[in-house]
């Protein structure tokens, strides 16, 4: 396989991204940069640490032990990982955005150089949370690295990122295996609330409107933290550049970003709640046909209850509603509204 800068957005396992990965590093074939994207839970903080070890491998003690067995070096994680060959940059400041100035400290670490056969290793955490200015700035170390150099960015919001660094890096989308999804806040907190509301099954429009409206204040109270954080990076980038600039209309465009920001940030964790939603009808599904991997094992007696409590062909028309809801909030659907309609479908 040629890796370039592109590739179709076949999604993979963990595994089997790293066997690529490594495939390409012994033919000498390893792009310089890789978008590692996926669910919480798909594996994609573990494949970055596979792949630094891939490139900067652990020495090998040659030696036995009192067994006569040799032992082999043990993963690491990235934390443990992080050090003069490898940085790592996450969101830091009050906003949870990552800062121009970690992206220029890792531009000059990558130009610093290391010993021969040692790659330079930089990993972005949650790469989504790049501003533009930040993006800008690590723009410059994406199109020019240094040899021996090696960038993973890793997200589960890729759609955030700039056009221009998406072009640039090789995507892998991570599946996340089966018992390994993780709900999130807002997505827990839907668990919950459908493991309390649905103990006696489906069928009761009473209990559909308490679940949408629940649905309505989690997502009420994350737009509103979202918000807080753009407003909170918003008015530490005006402090800090409005000495630098007399323009009126840049500080106008900074404002009109956030508020498109937050308003993807917020499409983004409505999508993954109703993918928790969707999971949870789907393994409800699973136990009514007596298969025995979920997705969701944690709430496993909750979705085995309404399973029992429901033919095959009733479940599979109420995940066919939570599944036109998602198509419907792809188009300018009235957000309420289709929440109301599709509540009502899969669980009145």
């Amino acid at each position: 396989m040629v890796w370039g800068c592109r590739m179709s957005l076949m999604a993979f396992t963990a595994e089997k991204a790293y066997n690529l990965i490594e495939m390409a590093h012994q033919r000498e074939r390893l792009a310089h940069a890789f978008l590692l994207t996926g669910e919480v839970g798909s594996g994609k903080s573990a494949l970055a640490a596979k792949i630094i070890s891939l490139v900067n491998p652990a020495q090998v003690d040659s030696t036995a032990n009192l067994f006569g067995e040799v032992e082999m070096p043990i993963e690491e994680s990235l934390d443990e990982l992080e050090g003069e060959l490898v940085r790592i940059v996450r969101p830091r400041s009050k906003s949870r955005k990552i800062s121009i100035d970690d992206m220029r400290a890792l531009e000059k670490a990558f130009h610093v150089a290391s010993a021969p056969g040692k790659w330079k290793v930089g990993v972005i955490l949650h790469a989504d949370r790049m501003g533009i200015e930040a993006e800008n700035a690590f723009l410059k170390t994406l199109e020019e690295p240094p040899p021996d150099s090696l960038l993973l960015l890793l997200s589960d919001a890729p759609e955030l990122l700039l056009p221009t660094i998406l072009s640039r890096c090789v995507r892998l989308p991570l599946i996340t295996a089966a018992g390994k999804r993780e709900a999130g806040e807002c997505g827990q907190k839907m668990l919950d609330v459908l493991t309390r509301y649905t103990r006696s099954g489906l069928g009761d429009i009473a209990t559909a409107l308490t679940l949408r409206a629940c649905l309505s204040q989690v997502l009420a109270i994350k737009k509103a933290e979202i918000s807080k954080s753009n407003d909170l990076a918003f008015r530490e980038e005006s402090k800090k550049y409005k000495n630098t600039t007399d323009s009126v209309a840049w500080l106008k465009d900074r404002e009109v970003f956030y508020i498109a920001q937050t308003e993807a940030e917020y499409l983004n964790e409505r999508d993954k709640v109703l993918e928790t939603i969707i999971a949870w009808m789907g393994d409800v599904i699973r136990q009514k046909c007596g298969v025995s991997e979920l997705d969701l094992p944690q709430v496993n007696s909750s979705t085995s209850k309404v399973a029992e409590a429901h033919t095959l062909a009733d479940l599979l028309q109420r995940i066919g509603a939570l599944e036109e809801l998602r198509a419907n909030l792809e188009t300018n659907a009235q957000e309420q509204l289709a929440l109301e309609v599709a509540f009502l479908k899969a669980f009145g």
